[in-house]
């Protein structure tokens, strides 16, 4: 069912194809890219749903070969296997390796800092200490009085660096920041999600400054993209307005508490805070897909395939419950498996070695919903551009409560955007909340068999057939 992709050749579908196609098509992730050569972020806006799109009109050259979507682009397969060609290991899964870990950061604060072990920061961080990159490019709290709470940054200190620990799961684009590395020589790392590190590769193949200048990528394991509708909601469930809003931890850390006990905490501009686990949270379930953006149901990687490095959460025990966070870590890069092993020699990392399957496990919802979900969601009608991906549309081998629970998370990822705007509209906050409520009620339900929904639904179901276990953060 998984398979290399190769693109579909040149054609007139692919020299017309434009940001805009790819939008209405529900393919649009707002990566930025194919507007960073139009020299800035002012093309990307926010669109009524609160998700970053391009300028409609806007056809950059070689758009079909630069969009992480486009079903013209190169796949990941194809980008891992002319950077990594020679890797040890290889897993369909998880893509060319050389090595995989799961642990933390010993030396300092970046365990403490992060919203799990603290790799990714301490990663960046050494690349700037040994003078392997000049600058950093990551998301960081937007600092201004604007509309967006986070966006990328350029770092070339360790003091700015440290600003960009904590997951951000908010929309984001890296326009303006291609446009400084294209401005400013130097070596550059970017820290990104699997379709942003994917997008950057592309436009690397495409512009040759940027390919000289890129050093590294940094890939963050990814489960979907989040509007920014998403924290409005927090805000409306603890009773506050958005424009009271001045900062947002979507994973307040706490050490006494297992790691996968996620805690919003929004800090407001009067000075004060407010906090609620997401599991009072009516789209608190990560699984059911809230607030995601429409092309990551079209999306197959789980890991950041083309990253030299990449990093997650360890969503098995005994990990899950150590509340001061653990990452897992796949190395691509033989520069940087040799600066892990170093500091592992050091004591400076307290990382062990494993295998492709341990790093599979702790994303196993993920990797269902990129997998077996993918194949069922490709087979659905559709209309607009189609999209090619590594793994075959297939409708038939899934009991139906399974089919079901695909079903509920593309109609609710969907549909909240439309609720949350109808309520946002009308000014009726309780529109959408009793809505989410009851989505929420019906999705645990048929995926976890709880509640009256659960009952009904295992005493209808075949004997055996009882809900799902993708439980875990990214399901």
């Amino acid at each position: 069912m998984f398979s290399p992709e190769r693109p579909a050749p040149a054609s007139a579908s692919a020299a017309l194809l434009s940001p805009g196609q790819m939008a209405k098509s529900g393919l649009c992730i707002g990566c930025g890219t194919c507007m960073a050569q139009s020299g800035g972020s002012a093309a990307m806006s926010l669109d009524r749903y609160g998700q970053l799109k391009p300028a409609a009109a806007h056809r950059p050259d070689g758009f079909a070969e630069l969009c992480p979507f486009s079903p013209h682009a190169r796949s990941e397969d194809q980008i891992a296997e002319a950077r990594f060609g020679s890797a040890q290991f290889y897993d369909p899964r998880i893509g060319r390796f050389e090595a995989a870990y799961v642990g933390h950061v010993s030396e300092g604060s970046f365990r403490a800092d992060g919203s799990s072990g603290g790799m990714a920061s301490w990663t960046a961080a050494e690349l700037l200490k040994r003078n392997l990159v000049d600058a950093v490019a990551h998301v960081v709290p937007c600092s201004g009085a604007g509309e967006r709470l986070f966006q990328y940054q350029v770092s070339r200190t360790a003091d700015d660096l440290r600003k960009g620990a904590k997951s951000r799961y908010y929309p984001v684009e890296l326009s303006r920041v291609i446009a400084e590395m294209k401005r400013q020589p130097g070596r550059y790392a970017v820290v990104g999600i699997p379709c942003f590190i994917k997008a950057i590769h592309l436009l690397c193949l495409d512009d040759p400054v940027l390919e000289e200048r890129l050093a590294f990528t940094l890939g963050l394991f990814c489960g979907h993209m989040k509007s920014t509708r998403f924290v409005e909601s927090f805000a409306w469930q603890m009773d506050t307005e958005m424009n009271a809003v001045a900062g947002v931890d979507y994973r307040l850390k706490d050490t006494a508490r297992p790691a996968n006990w996620y805690t919003a905490h929004l800090r407001l501009k009067d000075g004060s805070t407010r906090s609620k686990d997401w599991w009072h949270l009516v789209d608190g379930d990560w699984g059911a897909g809230f607030f995601q953006n429409s092309a990551c149901n079209f999306c197959d990687d789980v890991v950041a395939e083309t990253a030299d490095i990449s990093f997650g959460d360890a969503w098995v025990e005994p990990y899950s419950s150590d509340g001061r966070g653990t990452n897992v870590v796949v190395v691509r890069s033989p520069l940087l498996q040799a600066l892990v092993a170093d500091a592992i020699e050091e004591g400076r990392l307290e990382l062990s070695a494993v295998d492709s399957a341990f790093v599979v496990e702790t994303q196993a919802a993920g990797f269902r919903q990129r997998r077996e979900g993918l194949a069922f969601r490709l087979a659905w009608p559709r209309s607009g551009i189609k999209p090619r991906k590594r793994v075959a549309p297939k409708w038939s081998g899934l009991p139906a409560r399974r089919m079901l629970v695909y079903w509920l998370r593309s109609a609710i990822s969907a549909n909240s955007h439309r609720v949350f705007w109808l309520a946002r509209a009308l000014n009726m906050p309780a529109a959408y909340l009793r809505w989410a409520s009851a989505m929420l009620a019906l999705y645990q339900g048929v995926t976890y068999s709880r509640g009256s929904i659960g009952r009904l639904v295992d005493a209808i179901a075949r004997p055996g057939r009882k809900g799902s276990k993708d439980d875990g953060a990214g399901a």
